[in-house]
């Protein structure tokens, strides 16, 4: 994963500068993430794979399928992907310009998952807080897991915050082992 990371980073860093310079940030991400849904399909995936194809022909290809939902310098990217052989990398691609996205905006999706669900004024509150604490806006995503037992588990990019009793449970088990 790591390696894939590495060789989608000049892409995706290339990709969130042009669009940026361009003031079309939020036009990029849903042709890249429209990019990377149709490079996952099954049949798109055989025909990247086919050796007899040139690199031009699968880019070609690719924009055909997507039609007229890319605009000229996306299908310039695709083409460039193409030629590296790089169109595979689309999902880290999209991932990594998100981050770069999400970093420009100070913005940060925040997942909480807990184990009963929390109230509008609970999630309200809870946004409030992180915000503050992390200084960006938050968007908060709730989900519920009844095996948390209790309390809250946070996940915000590299940040876990394991507030639940199933993780208290956890760490008093690994006191008492060692």
């Amino acid at each position: 994963m790591a390696e894939l990371t590495t060789l989608a980073r000049p892409y995706a860093k290339a990709a969130f500068e042009y669009a940026q310079a361009h003031q079309q940030l939020a036009a990029w991400s849903a042709m890249l993430g429209l990019a990377a849904a149709v490079s996952q399909d099954d049949t798109m995936q055989q025909v990247l794979k086919a050796p007899r194809l040139t690199s031009a022909e699968k880019a070609n290809t690719f924009v055909e399928v997507v039609g007229d939902k890319f605009d000229a310098q996306v299908g310039n990217f695709i083409h460039v992907l193409s030629e590296n052989g790089r169109l595979v990398l689309l999902p880290e691609i999209v991932e990594l310009f998100e981050l770069y996205k999400a970093e420009q905006e100070k913005s940060v999706d925040v997942e909480v998952t807990s184990a009963f669900a929390l109230s509008d004024e609970q999630q309200d509150k809870l946004a409030k807080v992180l915000s503050a604490r992390l200084s960006r806006e938050v968007r908060l995503h709730a989900a519920e897991d009844a095996s948390l037992i209790g309390g809250v588990v946070i996940r915000a990019g590299d940040l876990v915050i394991d507030g639940s009793v199933r993780g208290k449970l956890a760490k008093l088990a690994e006191a008492l082992k060692s």
